[in-house]
C-alpha cells in the first residue's frame, strides 16, 4: 500500500472552481489560493443567513492512543460516502499545525483514501492564517512591553502580564522565559505557548463576524494594575491593527477530499489545552451550503466533543443532530491494557477490558441529547471475532456499531456509516442541552464536567486558584463556559491511567481568563501549553525530492 502522501501526490484533483460549484459558490465568491485552493469571501457569507440550516453531525473518539483511532479519516470517510449516496455533503475541519506535523502526531489531512488535498500544502503553510494569527498575537505582546517603555500610562503592573507570546512550533525551551534584559524594556517574566493555545485563535474561531472579531480582540485581558484592575486590548489600542492582520485569515478555506468533495478547513485550536473546534464561520457556511455538515472535534470525546458542546454550540446556538464516535480494535485493547508491541495478535479479554472506555465516552454523549454511534475504524490486523465482540458490546449500550473501511476504499468503504447516520437524523431523536446552565460558577461548572464527564470524585485547587475564579466571578465573568486543559490520554491527569478509571482528583494547577474567546481555561496536571518535540521528531523523516516533490509527511 502506497504512504498517505504517495496517495495524495498521485491523485488528480479538480480546480478548485469545480469543488466550489458542488456547493452552488460562484466564481466571484471565490478568493484563490492557487488551483487547488480557495478563501469564500465574506459578502457572500453574509448573504446566506435567511437560508435553512443543514444537519450537524460531530465525530469524535474514543480516548486517543499511540495504535490510532483515525477521526480525521472518519470524518473524510463518512463526508465522502454521503455524498456517494446522493446527500450533499460538506466536511469542515480545522487546519493543522506544524508542531505535531513535525513532532510525534504528524499532519491533520486524514489517510489513506480518505485524506483531503492539497494534502503538502494544507499541512504546512496552507493559506498563511496561522501566521497571522501569530502575528496578532505577538503584535499585542510587543505592545505591552512598548507602553511599559514609554512610561505605562496605564499603570500596567510588569509582574502582572499575563499575556505571553506564541509560535506554531514545538519548542520546550521557550516555556518560561525573561525578556527586555540588556537595558531594552522593563525585564520581566514570560514564555511562550504554541499558536493553537492562543486566545487569538480561539477568538478567530468563535467569532460572527468581523465586528465580533474586532470587539472580541478588545476586550483580551494583557495584565492587571497594582489595583487588580485588568488591562485590556483595547486600552493599548491594539485591536484595530490585529483585527487588519486577521482580516483575510478570517474568511473559511474551501479545499477538496481526495474524491472532489468540498471540504471547509478553518481554524485550528488543540482540544488538550484549547477548545478543540474549527471556525464558527466555517460551520455556519457550511450549513448553510450543504444538507449534512460533517464535523470533527480534537481527541477523545471527554476533551473535543466536551467543549464542542458546551463552549463552540452554546455560543453560536448550534444544535447537532448526531454524534459518530470512532475507535479502532487496536485502540480499545490498548485501553483494555495490551502493550502497543503486541497489538498483532486476536485478544478478546484485552479488547474486552477496553471497551469500557468506549462504553464511557458513549454514556457522556447521552448527557448533552445527542444519539451516537459508533465507527469501527478497521485495520488489517483485526479478527472477525474481536469486530463481533465490539459490536456486541457497542449494542449492550444501545448504539450501533457500524465497521468502516474508507482508508483503504475511500468513501465506498463508508457507505454503510453514512446510511446509518442518515437514519439517526431521520429519527429526529436530538435533544440538544449543554452539560451545565449559564449562570452556575465556575468552579462548580468545572466540578461538574470534572464529576460527570471525567468520573473524578473531587477537584482539589490551591486558595490562589479558587480565590481567583470568585474575583472573575464576582467581575462579571461567572457566566462564562470553562475550558478544561489536560493529557488527552486519559480521564483522569494521569496520562497513563487508560481505560475508564473512577475514584480519582483533578487537580488544577493554574487558571486563566480567556475574556476575548469568551471562557476560563482550567489548567490541570502536567498537560503544556507549549508541547516539546520527542526524542525522534518526524522532521528527521521529512524532506524535498529532486522534482520538488515533498516526502516524508504523515
Amino acid at each position: 500500500m502506497p504512504s498517505d502522501i504517495e496517495i495524495a501526490q498521485r491523485t488528480r484533483l479538480n480546480p478548485i472552481a469545480e469543488t466550489a460549484a458542488k456547493l452552488d459558490i460562484p466564481d466571484e465568491a471565490l478568493i484563490p489560493y492557487g488551483r487547488h485552493k480557495a478563501k469564500i469571501a465574506a459578502p457572500f457569507i453574509r448573504s446566506l443567513s435567511a437560508r435553512p440550516d443543514g444537519a450537524l453531525i460531530l465525530v469524535t473518539a474514543v480516548s486517543p492512543t499511540p495504535a490510532g483511532e483515525g477521526k480525521t479519516t472518519t470524518t473524510i470517510g463518512l463526508g465522502d460516502a454521503l455524498n456517494r449516496i446522493g446527500k450533499r455533503t460538506a466536511i469542515c475541519l480545522r487546519e493543522p499545525s506544524l508542531g505535531p506535523c513535525f513532532g510525534q502526531k504528524g499532519g491533520a489531512t486524514g489517510g489513506g483514501h480518505a485524506q483531503v488535498a492539497p494534502m503538502e500544502e494544507i499541512n504546512l503553510h496552507f493559506t498563511g492564517d496561522f501566521h497571522a494569527i501569530t502575528t496578532a498575537h505577538n503584535l499585542l505582546a510587543a505592545m505591552v512591553d512598548n507602553h511599559l517603555y514609554w512610561g505605562n500610562a496605564l499603570g500596567l503592573d510588569p509582574r502582572r502580564i499575563v499575556w505571553r507570546r506564541v509560535m506554531d512550533m514545538n519548542d520546550r525551551s521557550l516555556r518560561e522565559m525573561v525578556t527586555a534584559l540588556g537595558g531594552n524594556g522593563v525585564p520581566a517574566e514570560t514564555g511562550f505557548d504554541i499558536t493553537v493555545a492562543s486566545e487569538v485563535m480561539a477568538i478567530l474561531c468563535l467569532a460572527q463576524d468581523m465586528a465580533d472579531l474586532r470587539a472580541r480582540l478588545g476586550r483580551i485581558i494583557v495584565g492587571y494594575r497594582r489595583d487588580n484592575t485588568a488591562v485590556t486590548c483595547a486600552e493599548l489600542k491594539a485591536d484595530g491593527a490585529m483585527t487588519a492582520l486577521l482580516k483575510d485569515a478570517f474568511s473559511p478555506n474551501l479545499v477538496q477530499t481526495l474524491e472532489g468533495h468540498p471540504a471547509l478547513i478553518h481554524g485550528g485550536p488543540f482540544a488538550n489545552i484549547a477548545h478543540g473546534c474549527n471556525s464558527v464561520v466555517a460551520t455556519r457556511t457550511a450549513l448553510k451550503l450543504a444538507d449534512y455538515v460533517v464535523t470533527e472535534a480534537g481527541f477523545g470525546a471527554d476533551l473535543g466533543a466536551e467543549k464542542f458542546f458546551d463552549i463552540k454550540c452554546r455560543k453560536a446556538g448550534l444544535s447537532p443532530k448526531a454524534v459518530v464516535i470512532v475507535a479502532t480494535i487496536r485502540s480499545l485493547k490498548m485501553n483494555g491494557g495490551k502493550a502497543r508491541s503486541d497489538l498483532g495478535g486476536e485478544d478478546i479479554e484485552a479488547l474486552m477490558l477496553g471497551c469500557e472506555n468506549l462504553g464511557r465516552h458513549i454514556e457522556n454523549m447521552r448527557l448533552f441529547g445527542v444519539p451516537a454511534i459508533v465507527a469501527i475504524n478497521h485495520f488489517a490486523g483485526d479478527t472477525e471475532a474481536e469486530v463481533a465482540a465490539a459490536r456486541t458490546f457497542a449494542e449492550t449500550m444501545g448504539v450501533e456499531a457500524i465497521v468502516c473501511r474508507h482508508w483503504a476504499d475511500g468513501g465506498a468503504g463508508a457507505e454503510e456509516l453514512a446510511h446509518g447516520v442518515v437514519d439517526i437524523i431521520a429519527r429526529d431523536e436530538a435533544r440538544f442541552a449543554p452539560l451545565y446552565p449559564d449562570d452556575m460558577p465556575l468552579l462548580e461548572k468545572i466540578e461538574t464536567v470534572a464529576r460527570r464527564i471525567y468520573r473524578a470524585d473531587a477537584v482539589v485547587a490551591d486558595k490562589a486558584v479558587t480565590d481567583q475564579l470568585r474575583r472573575w466571578q464576582k467581575r462579571g465573568f461567572g457566566h462564562l463556559p470553562v475550558c478544561i486543559a489536560k493529557t488527552q490520554y486519559s480521564f483522569t491527569t494521569d496520562p497513563d491511567r487508560l481505560g475508564a478509571p473512577t475514584h480519582h482528583e483533578i487537580r488544577i494547577r493554574e487558571v486563566r481568563l480567556a475574556a476575548g474567546a469568551g471562557f476560563v481555561v482550567a489548567i490541570c496536571g502536567d498537560v503544556m501549553t507549549m508541547p516539546g518535540l520527542p526524542r525522534t521528531p518526524a522532521a528527521e523523516r521529512i524532506g524535498v525530492g529532486d522534482g520538488g516533490e515533498i516526502s516524508g509527511l504523515s
